[in-house]
């Protein structure tokens, strides 16, 4: 989602273009969504608050509860993921996605035969 402020068009337009066809967000991505553009972009907090709003209107928010934490720590030692991929990981299996998009994990990896990992900016 961080890649909506990107000042490449391409991959900004892509991220626009997820978030409008709808979908679901966990809290991880919301936190990590607001340390990256604070940290490299020096981003004012109230720019990152109405950006968080922003995502937050457009997708569904599904929280970190330990049911997530549990199956993270589990998937993080299956699939090799750090913890912090794995919550999202996690989140993503129980609110029933079937895509998960992520330029940063394994594209195309399959988790519990349900949630494909995408990299939404690889060549066709």
């Amino acid at each position: 989602m961080v890649y909506t402020l990107a000042s490449d068009p391409e991959k900004a337009g892509r991220a626009r273009r997820l978030i409008v066809a709808g979908g679901t967000i966990s809290v991880q991505v919301l936190n990590e969504a607001a340390n990256v553009p604070r940290r490299k972009r020096a981003m004012e907090w109230p720019d990152i608050t109405a950006w968080l709003s922003v995502l937050r209107e457009s997708l569904t928010v599904v929280p970190v509860t330990v049911e997530t934490h549990d199956l993270g720590l589990w998937l993080a030692e299956r699939h090799c993921l750090s913890p912090f991929d794995a919550m999202i990981v996690a989140a993503a299996v129980l609110a029933d996605c079937d895509t998960l998009w992520s330029e940063d994990m394994h594209d195309g990896l399959v988790v519990l035969g349900r949630v494909r990992i995408v990299n939404p900016f690889r060549s066709p």
